[in-house]
């Protein structure tokens, strides 16, 4: 493959698919606006703990203001909260050929080709995650072979952009196109708002949500809500892990959420060390990605007139943490949270 491919945002996801795209040859360079991660990235090479142990791969990595030239592909792993300001910067370094496949959490196809045009963008999502734990050093949260991308492109075309994108992203891990990209994206939602939500809210890793019996329900609550606003949208949720159907997780009865409980357990059991991404920029004290996540299920559930409160409870949650009006969240958050008697 001859295109130029660029890694934008050099964080978690970004320093995992570095480690494992450059130890299989791929050619490609890392783009973060924290220059320490770079200069030590460039020094050191990639670093990957966890279910992956990768030490010092060489990769080459720039600030955002080392770009030059054009271009061909480009993989957005920022957070949606820097696309404006990283996604301009980057226009005069895309031709009318080149690609942005942005593998972000929530829904941001739409922000996203506001500013690099829709002929440019695809979606897709990542199935698997990260934590961030020092310059050039990352650890995966989820067993390798679980290491799954889905794309697309925004009308479901599969164009030679797409094809481009999936060649490179192959050297990642599995690869599939899916020409309902609204669907794979609100299956990666629930999957975000659901157990990521929930650990933004509690400061807890995935493992301890649903090691407590009221902290996933409370989860599969979310996921609920966040179905029954998808189905009023029209959208077709898809499988995006093998054999599990995420419409499992609607439920009207005590029996139902028994059902949607043991679902989240076994999905999950294999991202127990993963903490949610919002929680980790909590940590640091940066905003985090709340309104894209959560808040998308609370916002379409208004402008449907459907009830959201257990993610309008996180999102009120995490807001009050980064105004200052709460502390970081801990476990003892579940007594702000009310869970239906259901018969």
């Amino acid at each position: 493959m001859n295109d130029r491919v660029a890694i934008l945002g050099a964080g978690s996801l970004g320093t995992i698919m570095g480690a494992v795209v450059a130890q299989k040859g791929g050619d490609f360079v890392l783009i973060d606006t924290n220059r320490e991660h770079v200069d030590s990235l460039n020094k050191n090479g990639a670093t990957v703990t966890g279910f992956l142990e990768m030490e010092n791969v060489p990769v080459k990595a720039i600030t955002p203001e080392q770009m030059d030239g054009i271009y061909d592909i480009v993989i957005v792993l920022t957070k949606q909260t820097a696309n404006k300001k990283a996604l301009t910067n980057l226009l005069p370094y895309l031709s009318e050929n080149s690609v942005v496949c942005t593998l972000q959490n929530g829904i941001p196809e739409e922000s996203v080709a506001e500013i690099v045009g829709k002929e440019r963008t695809v979606g897709g999502t990542v199935g698997w995650g990260g934590g961030w734990l020092k310059p050039s050093v990352a650890q995966l949260y989820t067993k390798p072979e679980h290491m799954r991308i889905e794309i697309g492109s925004l009308d479901g075309q599969i164009t030679d952009k797409v094809k481009r994108v999936e060649a490179f992203l192959k050297l990642a891990g599995d690869v599939e196109i899916n020409t309902n990209l609204s669907g794979i994206r609100w299956s990666k939602l629930l999957m975000n708002s659901a157990l990521s939500g929930m650990s933004a809210a509690l400061g807890c890793t995935f493992g301890e949500v649903i090691d407590d019996d009221k902290a996933v329900a409370c989860a599969a609550h979310v996921a609920d809500e966040l179905i029954r606003v998808s189905r009023k949208k029209d959208i077709k949720m898809e499988i995006i892990i093998p054999g599990k159907d995420f419409y499992e997780l609607q439920f009207d009865d005590k029996k139902g959420r028994d059902h949607a409980i043991a679902f989240l357990r076994e999905v999950y059991d294999v991202h127990r060390p993963q903490k949610a991404s919002m929680m980790q920029d909590m940590e640091k004290g940066l905003p985090c990605e709340i309104d894209y996540i959560n808040g998308i299920v609370c916002t379409n559930g208004d402008a449907f007139g459907i009830d959201t409160p257990m993610n309008d409870t996180i999102v009120k949650i995490v807001k009050a943490f980064e105004a200052k009006e709460l502390p970081f969240p801990t476990m003892k958050n579940l007594d702000m949270f009310t869970v239906p008697e259901l018969s």
